[in-house]
């Protein structure tokens, strides 16, 4: 895969930020680079931070980990989707109500670790068998369009928005 350019009509503008994020390299090496990067991003949190919230109600970096993992899930699901079917809808999803469902907090960061590398892996494995003609397959989810290759960066640029800002606010 190679650096792409995304067409405005393969995403919702709610993305774009995630999105120019990662556009920067070919789509594989995003992920590949990114799962690294992560990994020893959230590794490097001391143990006195990781349930840290620097204010009421905000999410605690272990459950930003526990977010990126299930917003993965989602989009690389939305991907699957949109790779093998036609006239695909996919209903959003309440990130805030599956962050308070999570118990990412009763769990070691190591253990969110263990999970986010495997779930990181088998996204790799997943991207790797669509063909171009296939990373360009649409359907709509949360009502919008959404392109199989753009799901996969938001994937890589929604991981770095949130590393950029538990780097601000929490460390």
């Amino acid at each position: 895969m190679e650096i792409v350019q995304l067409s405005n009509n393969e995403f919702h503008t709610y993305y774009k930020g995630y999105i120019e994020r990662a556009l920067n390299k070919p789509l594989l090496q995003g992920l590949a680079e990114g799962m690294l990067e992560t990994h020893e991003f959230f590794d490097a949190i001391p143990e006195a931070k990781q349930e840290y919230r620097y204010k009421e109600g905000k999410w605690t970096p272990k459950e930003i980990l526990l977010h990126l993992i299930d917003t993965e899930r989602v989009f690389a699901y939305r991907a699957l989707q949109f790779a093998r079917a036609k006239n695909v809808e996919i209903r959003g999803f309440d990130q805030d109500e599956f962050v308070e469902n999570s118990n990412a907090n009763e769990r070691t960061m190591q253990h969110l670790l263990e999970e986010y590398l495997a779930v990181r892996t088998a996204q790799i494995i997943l991207f790797s068998s669509f063909s171009e003609q296939t990373l360009q397959h649409t359907g709509i989810a949360s009502n919008s369009p959404l392109s199989v290759r753009a799901a996969g960066y938001i994937i890589c640029g929604h991981e770095k928005h949130h590393i950029a800002i538990v780097n601000e606010r929490y460390l």
